[in-house]
């Protein structure tokens, strides 16, 4: 187990594919990264793009070193491929993987004086340098870093921020201004003293100090602009105002770090706007406030950084929330558990990969003694995927009242391909089992069925069409067999034949077709069971990237 470090703890910070942030400290060496097992222990990216054992971070001495054990992709550091590297603080780890996690390190070695080191100081600053108050304008300073952990508002959180600016350093006025894209500065935040709100039509901060902070990548303070002459001097906005103090501190977000071959450069991060403070007193900014207000930007970065974090970790929850929604909507448009028709029993079962999902199954009796059951798979995953399914579920309904199955199918072609702005398309196979084994079938683009009969296993139902949605125009028709007593159908989205194991290897139509072949006699739902058992063994608790749907059909004579 490794000692701490003397001036603070190392880690990595790791950074989701939603943005969503969580700090990870390390803890003993090898601290070991992967997918899962005891080869990820100390940090488990649960994905099947990443492999099992994937990397390390070693320390040799005061030194960390990154180590790639095994990752498919390569491991990156700063976008550069490495075998091994050693890491500074800010160094972005990637795993050559599209939107997937991110790994920051962090050695909590920064060369930015923090309120913790301020404080540490504090009896080293004389008499002379501190003004009266001094501590307690630090404390203010410290409470305002007690929002780095707040859950509140960002609002909230940014304008108790200006508050203690203002009131650490005795400010007349404080703005927050931000970024607007493709435009200037705007003022998103006003306080006067004792933390009253300034409208927006007050008098706006002074133009050119906050172009010259922004130029210069730094602070801009000003203790006394009547001694000072200069640009600042000479400006409209401060003659105007009668203003004799001026501070610009321009904030950015957290430094990353990019690498070269001779040596490694610290670059600022995203710029998060300006704290702007002034007042109408020269030398209203003191010598010690001076070095408050370096920590101040510091400070001030971090809490909108981590506000803005907090608000979008609020957003994902919300978003969470209306999925789990459309989950429960959507599982119960589903055909539940077992059901027999005279002529015939039906299973089926919808595992989606993600919280929605874009598979759905289908069986509804048509009169006359005839079955009709379907099973889609919409390209895609997640929300989008599964609002389609939920309108093709609808549109097919029309089978019901008599409308011919393949106009219905040519109609969903053609408002599919009308609105490509969708992007989307989807496998489709119908079929409608009549008493007398009469099977109607349409399969547009979705892998043939499996039919077991009398211990042998085929696949007669793979002449079809396009899918719906992709190609404009595209004409479909019906098919038909005859059935024979105790043949069972086997419906599946792919989904089931392209289930990954750990190393990437697919589950396969063959291995399917091994696992139906002592199934002819079985029950529906001991066929059912059995077939995702063998997935679940298959893969071994991986990750998968698509639905898994199953829907089964035994003709009775």
């Amino acid at each position: 187990m490794l000692e701490a470090h003397s001036n603070g703890a190392v880690g990595v910070e790791v950074i989701a594919p939603g943005g969503s942030r969580r700090f990870v400290l390390i803890e003993e060496t090898p601290f070991l990264i992967g997918r899962s097992g005891e080869t990820a222990k100390h940090l488990q990216l649960k994905d099947p793009r990443i492999s099992r054992q994937c990397a390390a971070i070693v320390c040799d001495g005061e030194r960390y070193f990154l180590e790639d054990r095994g990752q498919r992709h390569g491991i990156f550091v700063n976008g550069e491929k490495v075998a091994r590297r050693e890491l500074q603080d800010g160094d972005l780890i990637s795993f050559g993987v599209e939107n997937f996690y991110e790994l920051v390190f962090q050695s909590a070695l920064h060369d930015t004086t923090s309120i913790p080191e301020l404080l540490s100081r504090i009896e080293n600053i004389s008499s002379s340098d501190a003004p009266q108050g001094g501590l307690q304008k630090l404390n203010l300073l410290l409470e305002a870093t007690t929002l780095l952990h707040s859950r509140l508002p960002l609002e909230a959180v940014l304008g108790t921020m200006l508050d203690h600016a203002v009131s650490v350093t005795d400010a007349d006025r404080g703005y927050l201004l931000e970024p607007r894209a493709g435009g200037p500065l705007h003022v998103s935040l006003a306080r006067g003293r004792g933390g009253t709100r300034l409208s927006s039509t007050e008098s706006a901060p002074s133009q050119t100090a906050l172009q010259q902070a922004i130029d210069q990548q730094k602070s801009i303070i000003t203790e006394d602009l009547a001694q000072g002459g200069g640009s600042l001097q000479a400006a409209e906005s401060i003659i105007a105002q009668r203003l004799r103090a001026v501070v610009v501190i321009p904030l950015y977000a957290t430094t990353r770090a990019s690498s070269s071959d001779s040596a490694v450069h610290h670059k600022r991060g995203e710029f998060l706007g300006v704290v702007y403070l002034d007042s109408r007193r020269p030398a209203a900014f003191s010598k010690l406030d001076r070095r408050i207000l370096d920590a101040l930007g510091v400070e001030a970065a971090s809490i909108i950084d981590n506000a803005r974090l907090v608000e979008r970790e609020r957003e994902r929850e919300r978003m969470e929330q209306q999925l789990a929604i459309a989950r429960d909507i959507q599982q119960a448009l589903l055909p539940r558990g077992l059901r027999d028709f005279p002529h015939a029993g039906i299973a089926g079962i919808n595992l989606p990969c993600l919280t929605v999902g874009g598979d759905y199954f289908d069986f509804f009796p048509l009169g006359e003694g005839r079955t009709a059951f379907i099973i889609a798979d919409v390209s895609g995953k997640g929300l989008g995927a599964a609002l389609l399914t939920t309108m093709l579920q609808g549109a097919l309904s029309g089978i019901r009242i008599g409308i011919e199955p393949a106009r219905v199918f040519e109609n969903i072609n053609y408002f599919l391909c009308e609105h490509e702005e969708l992007a989307r398309y989807a496998t489709m196979f119908l079929g409608i089992l009549g008493r007398d084994g009469q099977f109607e079938f349409i399969n547009a683009g979705h892998p043939s069925p499996f039919l077991l009969r009398r211990g042998e296993i085929d696949e007669p139902f793979t002449d079809g069409s396009y899918p719906v949605g992709l190609m404009p125009g595209a004409e479909y028709a019906s098919s038909r067999v005859k059935l024979q007593a105790g043949d069972t159908l086997v419906l599946f989205s792919d989904g089931v034949t392209e289930a990954m194991d750990p190393d990437d290897n697919l589950y396969g139509g063959p291995r399917l077709r091994e696992v139906l072949g002592d199934l002819h006699e079985a029950t529906l739902d001991h066929v059912q069971k059995t077939v995702l058992a063998s997935i679940k063994s298959f893969t071994r608790g991986a990750a998968q990237a698509d639905d898994i749907t199953l829907l089964l059909v035994r003709y009775r004579a």
